[in-house]
Formats: structure tokens, C-alpha cells, sequence
């Protein structure tokens, strides 16, 4: 069986498994006070250009998302984000679980709008009893979102200026920034996330490392709080050097791009051969998740041999799936997926 349903299927590149071996009989401060883990904040803030930045590590995705909300907001606050959002469809209520409301808006593509972050701002302070009513206190926004859809470097400005005007702080989960980075066509770079939002995350667990997010803070107020969080939302590692040593590999001579263009490029590959093979998409992108869509007898045909995600029913009877390429894709196995969907 061939698997594309996910981007986090492999264990880590064997840069990553070699440091952690060759240092796994170190003794190392716990909870990331270490050398690794010093070094590690170091190439990020470097590769980000963000010196007036703070890094954190954590342990995974879901814990950053509501680490990163439940520390932003008041307790009578929500955060807004799209309908598809991570936080919303795939975390199990993980954000309501801490006290806050996604207060979610509909969106053309997966991304939100400035204007649509103004209306629910504006609908709520025009409300005669908006005390009674959930307040909007920060944005959601991921790179890319959860249909694979990319935002441009113009149109996170716009929403953060928009933020900044509604006294909303702004959160981009970067789960997937480094293929997002990578993308044709995207020209919203590492370098750029300090200036365009007040806290973003960059993914390690699905690209290159075994587990662990990096969470960069550039709120100056959250700085100084951020670290009580983490310990109390239950996303500190005690044996924190792992995380700084994966990230510390990652960011050392360009590795965490050079991955995640790896997957960027059979990304391309199989949109070209899915179009090549007549077959239409439910989002047109070019980023590392794929949204072909098949026929029912079509779909019960490739799960024979291949795994893929079932993503969406669509009206005419029709299945939207979603392919996924990561880090550790093999050219091969896209090479024999294409062949076999010309025989659908």
C-alpha cells in the first residue's frame, strides 16, 4: 500500500536521526535551557530575521494552536478563523476545551478576508447587548490553510492592518510554511512573518522532525507570559534538548527549504499529471496537498493500492480527495500513481 493521506508519515531525515544519536547520552539541562536548544532559537531567528523575536518549542500542533489562543485571549474571548480551519475541524474541540470560542466564518477558498474579520468585529460592537455575546480578540490564519490554498505576502499585511485597526492579535500556524514557503507562486517569506503577525509557528512534525512546533513570538507582552503557558498547557518537554537538536539540523545549511522543496516539486508533478489525466480539482493550487477529484468507482479503485484522504462529497456525486506530499516522498511512487490514474 502506498500512502499519501498525510504529510507526517516518515520518522525524520537522517540528519535529524544521526544528531539525535549522537547526542542522546549528553547531559543536558531539562525543559530546553541547553546549548541545542540556545542554538537551534538562534538559526531560526537568523533564518527569520526576527532578532527582536522570542522562540519557543513545544511539543506538537495541537498544543501550540491552543497554548498560542488560550494565552492570547480573555476568557470572554474567541478567535476568529475560517470554517476549514485546523482549529476548528481537527482538533477535537481542543480550543473550546480551553475556555474560547472559534468564532468561524465561511470562506470562497480557506482564506479569510480583511473585510470579513471587519464584519464580525463591527456586527459585535453594534450589538446593544454585546456583553452577552462572545468578544473577537485575535485572527487565525494558516500557511498554507487547510485546503492547501496559499496566502500572498499582500494579503496577510491586509489582515494584520485590519487586526491592528480592531485591536485583534494575529496567529499564522505555520504547521506547513516551510512547503508553503517552497510553492510556485508564493511570496510570503520566512523573513516576512515577524513584521505581518504578532506570534506564528514553524512546523517541525511535518517537515523533517519526529514531533515539535517552534512557536515565534513577536507580541512584546506575550514574550514575557508565553513561558508560563506552555508549562501549564502541558506542551513543555522536559527532555527539551530532542526538540532544539531536531530544529538546531533543520536550520543548518538550509536543510528545513531544501526539504520542504523537495515536496514542493512532486507537489507540481502530480497537479500536472492529474490534469494531464483529465481530472479536475476542488481548490486549483500548487501547494504540497492535492484535491483531486474522482468518481466513486473511481476512488474504491486506487484504494487498492493507494491511501488517501476522503475530504469532501460534492454535489454531483462526486469524491474530493486529498493527496499529500512531504519531506520523504519518493519521486517512484508518484511516477506509479500517475501511471495508474490513467487507467481510471
Amino acid at each position: 500500500m502506498i500512502r499519501f493521506e498525510c504529510d507526517y508519515l516518515e520518522g525524520a531525515p537522517q540528519e535529524v536521526i544521526n544528531a539525535i544519536g549522537k547526542v542522546n547520552f549528553e547531559q543536558n539541562p531539562g525543559y530546553g535551557d541547553d546549548s541545542h536548544c540556545a542554538r537551534a532559537k538562534a538559526l531560526i531567528k537568523e533564518a527569520c530575521a526576527a532578532e527582536d523575536s522570542e522562540v519557543f518549542f513545544v511539543v506538537g500542533g495541537t498544543q501550540a494552536n491552543l497554548t498560542i489562543i488560550g494565552a492570547v485571549l480573555k476568557n470572554y474571548q474567541g478567535v476568529i478563523a475560517p470554517v476549514t480551519a485546523h482549529i476548528n475541524c481537527h482538533e477535537a474541540g481542543a480550543i473550546e476545551a480551553t475556555g474560547h470560542k472559534v468564532l468561524t466564518v465561511r470562506t470562497a477558498d480557506g482564506k479569510l478576508l480583511p473585510e470579513q474579520i471587519d464584519k464580525i468585529c463591527r456586527d459585535y460592537w453594534n450589538e446593544t447587548h454585546c456583553t452577552h455575546i462572545v468578544q473577537p480578540g485575535m485572527v487565525y490564519i494558516s500557511q498554507t490553510t487547510e485546503v492547501g490554498t496559499l496566502y500572498s505576502k499582500a494579503e496577510v499585511a491586509a489582515i494584520y492592518e485590519t487586526c491592528k485597526k480592531n485591536k485583534l492579535k494575529l496567529f499564522i500556524d505555520g504547521a506547513r510554511i516551510g512547503y508553503a514557503v517552497q510553492a510556485p507562486g508564493s511570496d510570503l517569506t520566512l523573513a516576512d512573518l515577524p513584521r505581518c503577525c504578532d506570534v506564528f509557528t514553524i512546523g517541525g512534525t511535518k517537515q523533517g522532525a519526529l514531533f515539535g512546533e517552534a512557536v515565534v513570538v513577536n507580541d512584546e507582552e506575550l514574550k514575557k507570559e508565553f513561558p508560563y503557558h506552555v508549562k501549564q498547557r502541558g506542551a513543555l518537554l522536559a527532555k527539551g534538548w530532542l526538540l532544539g537538536v531536531q530544529y538546531e539540523v533543520l536550520f543548518t545549511d538550509n536543510l528545513f527549504l531544501k526539504l520542504a522543496d523537495h515536496a514542493a516539486q512532486l507537489a507540481v508533478k502530480l497537479r500536472e499529471g492529474f490534469k494531464a489525466a483529465g481530472f479536475e480539482f476542488l481548490y486549483d493550487h500548487e501547494t504540497n496537498q492535492q484535491l483531486p477529484v474522482f468518481t466513486p468507482e473511481q476512488v474504491k479503485k486506487l484504494s487498492r493500492k493507494y491511501t488517501f484522504d476522503h475530504f469532501a462529497d460534492m454535489k454531483d456525486g462526486r469524491i474530493a480527495t486529498r493527496f499529500c506530499t512531504s519531506w520523504a516522498t519518493r519521486e517512484e511512487a508518484i511516477d506509479a500513481l500517475l501511471e495508474d490514474i490513467k487507467t481510471l
